[in-house]
């Protein structure tokens, strides 16, 4: 009865009646001469752009619009950026709007106009990476890295005080997790993306999936009427090298926009681990040094055409492929209760991996009248696949490192594959009193991992079939949404919404022969308030609940050895999380942004590293263990010393409270934990530039786990050559070597375990980017009435 009452008031706007619109004209120019090709943006109360175009020749333009609050934005190579906001209630005459050359003469120094690094919207916080130098000849994920409030550890993109993240690439959900995810990032060159959304409490258009909000990659599309060519060198140097070649081009011209790029990167990257198990016996410590190989190649291509003003077509495709072989020598060193070595296991393992993904997506868009009534529909398919083939064999020593036995020899051969079909539909339908979208998503996902286990200590390989196994796992989503806003006046606007999610999985063990099913149907409302009370302060309140489902390879119930004693397993009767998400946010000047967030998560699961202490195995499992209430305040800065310095900078104080809701043998504790960051700008010259950057996290307790600080000190140059054609940049990331997870700690079972990791987290990096292309293909004149068209084809 509620899913149709909700259909029925999802379809009830494609009956009401058409406004009246507006015009709205004006006129640019310099102080001595008209401006053509001045790009006009139309924004709404949620700083979405959602009409425009461009000027005439005598530099006027008009658009249409209905009655509402507005806010005006021209933009035009090589002068400053004109905001203002307007109020359209009849015909709009705005005059002549001056702008002004963006370059600025001081002294010795030249500071040009500029993007701000980070913008506050209703529902979101904009990124400008371009204003930070660390973040050239860099990739996607070391971006995210340098987004305010946000942390990218142990394989995992946080946003501080929320939780994992999901990734979107313009909009559209990347269906991977953990390494898969950082890897598939690795691959998409920083130059290549225009800014980044962190959006912390996602509106209802978006999946209610993550409890830590949503990450929105923007990709660069080109400016209209040219064309454009990126290429990037660049070196990397930790314990070993990695050499890296980006190419990007961008092609736009009339109704016609076309991008490619192409990445490539080969080397070896150093990682160590370090795990130290206190069984009551005595001490188990494991360390490693392994040297993986970093070999990715990758691509993307995409077309857009306007079939008229009103429709535009387009299509996408990605492709990634990675090769991440390793090799790696373990050593696991045995004491007894009187802290003596008792014995000595050294494991050699020699590890073929690669995997890969393919992304496309077709969608339409189509302006269905002057009111600004859009509909758009999305066809996308994923699919993901993998090989792991590990040899290995473990030799037991005495103290004296005298040979005594073989402890364990195999070859482990996994393979997984995942397909995911996606069709979404979404319709922005403003009406007089307010604006108003929704629209429906259907996915369908199948996954078949394979995991095989042969036994070579006799020499012959031999399948164990108590150690291989293949699961099957569908999940299926639809979902519909609703989502309103309103501006009320000049101070107050409102947005709510509403998503139905209905999702259906199946989980089958064909060695084990057991299927789980598990299916739910859930609403997640979300509520948007802000206020602003003048031109220096303005307020935010939000609410939103998310859902957390597990990833597919945590329900797989099979136990797969790490060694002979350790193994992990996975738990096919996982349930997802809930989390239900509060904030207040003020900003003054937009230069100083104060939020306190409270977050409560409900059926919360997470990773066991637990222990047997009677046969001396470590145990690792997945469960719904916990619920837990997170809090904290933030505050970002965002400042310019002098003319020459610009200044990012975020305190965040956090805080818990944690509730184990099953007996898994431990005591939950929490702790405050502060973190701190500065991003710094220095202006050398009108072609040089210097970042030093830092960050520091105190050590602190979550749960079950207690963790260990972490900081990083980064320095950065950039020089512009001949006339910012080239670019030659330096990086030296984490030069103390202090970034990396330390002391990560759990008791479970009365067995204290203590890990540490390191991943080349320090290096030194040299880039070279060349930039060549024209600014403008000539064309004949024309009106372009469609800027939300533009959003996804121009910068």
């Amino acid at each position: 009865m509620k899913t149709s009452n909700l259909l029925i008031f999802l379809l009830l706007p494609f009956f009401c009646l058409a406004q009246a619109s507006f015009k709205l004209k004006g006129k640019i120019a310099s102080e001595t001469t008209s401006l053509e090709w001045a790009d006009i943006s139309i924004l709404n109360s949620e700083g979405k752009i959602i009409d425009g175009t461009t000027t005439k020749q005598d530099g006027t333009f008009e658009i249409n619009l209905k009655k509402d609050f507005y806010k005006i934005g021209v933009s035009l190579l090589g002068f400053e950026e004109y905001e203002k906001e307007i109020s359209i209630e009849k015909d709009t005459d705005l005059g002549t709007i001056i702008l002004k050359e963006n370059t600025t003469n001081l002294v010795e120094v030249v500071v040009q106009s500029k993007k701000k690094t980070i913008e506050q919207k209703t529902d979101r916080l904009v990124y400008n990476l371009e204003n930070n130098v660390a973040n050239v000849g860099g990739d996607a994920l070391s971006a995210i890295n340098t987004a305010p409030g946000v942390v990218v550890k142990n394989n995992t993109i946080t946003i501080l005080g929320k939780g994992t993240s999901r990734v979107m690439i313009d909009g559209r959900m990347i269906e991977l997790a953990g390494e898969e995810l950082n890897n598939f990032l690795k691959s998409i060159s920083a130059s290549d993306i225009k800014n980044i959304e962190i959006i912390s409490n996602p509106p209802a258009k978006y999946e209610a999936e993550g409890t830590g909000g949503l990450i929105n990659i923007i990709m660069k599309k080109g400016v209209r009427d040219s064309w454009k060519n990126t290429t990037t060198a660049s070196y990397d140097q930790n314990k070993y090298g990695i050499f890296t070649l980006r190419d990007n081009f961008f092609y736009n011209k009339k109704k016609f926009r076309f991008s490619a790029s192409v990445n490539a990167k080969t080397g070896y990257l150093n990682a160590t681990d370090d795990l130290k198990m206190y069984f009551p016996d005595g001490l188990s410590h494991m360390s490693s040094i392994t040297k993986v190989k970093t070999e990715n190649l990758s691509g993307k291509i995409a077309l857009d055409y306007d079939f008229s003003e009103r429709t535009t077509v387009g299509f996408q495709f990605m492709n990634d492929r990675n090769n991440p072989d390793f090799k790696s020598d373990i050593s696991i060193n045995n004491y007894n209760a009187q802290n003596q070595l008792d014995n000595i296991t050294l494991n050699k393992s020699n590890t073929d991996r690669g995997s890969g993904n393919q992304t496309y997506n077709a969608h339409l868009i189509t302006n269905l009248d002057d009111l600004k009534r859009k509909l758009s529909f999305d066809v996308d398919y994923f699919n993901y696949d993998s090989k792991f083939d590990r040899s290995f064999i473990a030799n037991n020593y005495t103290p004296d490192m005298i040979f005594t036995d073989v402890n364990q020899a195999g070859r482990n051969i996994s393979n997984q594959d995942i397909d995911n079909w996606s069709f979404k539909a979404d319709m922005e339908h403003p009406l007089q009193a307010i604006n108003l979208s929704y629209g429906a998503k259907m996915s369908f996902t199948n996954s078949i991992s394979d995991v095989l286990y042969y036994n070579t200590i006799s020499g012959t390989p031999e399948l164990d079939p108590n150690q291989s196994n293949r699961f099957k796992y569908t999940e299926n989503n639809q979902a519909i949404y609703v989502n309103a806003d309103k501006k009320l006046n000049e101070k107050w606007n409102f947005q709510m919404g509403l998503r139905l999610e209905n999702t259906r999985t199946n989980g089958f063990s064909e060695t084990m022969n057991q299927t789980t099913e598990n299916n739910y149907l859930k609403l997640f409302p979300t509520v948007y308030a802000s206020y602003k009370k003048n031109e220096n302060n303005s307020f935010t309140l939000n609410y939103g609940k998310r859902i957390n489902r597990p990833r597919f390879d945590l329900l797989n119930p099979f136990r797969i050895y790490i060694s002979s004693n350790s193994y992990s397993e996975g738990n096919p009767f996982l349930k997802p999380s809930f989390s239900d998400n509060f904030e207040f946010a003020h900003s003054y000047k937009e230069i100083l942004r104060t939020s306190v967030f409270v977050n409560s998560v409900t059926n919360g699961y997470g990773v066991l590293f637990s222990a047997n202490p009677e046969t001396n195995t470590q145990i690792v499992t997945r469960e719904n263990y916990f619920k837990n209430l997170s809090y904290g305040v933030g505050e970002s800065y965002s400042a310019t010393f002098a003319d020459w310095w610009q200044s990012e900078n975020s305190l965040y104080f956090l805080g818990a409270k944690t509730e184990f809701i099953k007996d898994i043998n431990a005591n939950p504790s929490n702790s405050l934990q502060i973190d701190f960051s500065t991003n710094n700008t220095f202006v050398l010259g009108k072609t040089t530039k210097l970042q030093i950057d830092f960050s520091y996290t105190t050590p602190f307790k979550s749960g079950l786990y207690e963790l260990g600080y972490a900081s990083s000190f980064d320095i950065g140059f950039k020089q512009d050559l001949f006339n910012k054609t080239m670019q030659i940049a330096f990086l030296a990331n984490d030069i103390f070597n202090t970034s990396y997870l330390k002391d990560f700690t759990s008791v479970v079972n009365g067995v204290k375990q203590v890990y540490s990791q390191t991943e080349s987290n320090r290096f030194v990096r040299l880039s070279v980017v060349y930039n060549f292309g024209n600014k403008k293909i000539k064309v004949e004149e024309r009106a372009f009435g469609n800027q939300e068209e533009k959003k996804r084809t121009g910068n």
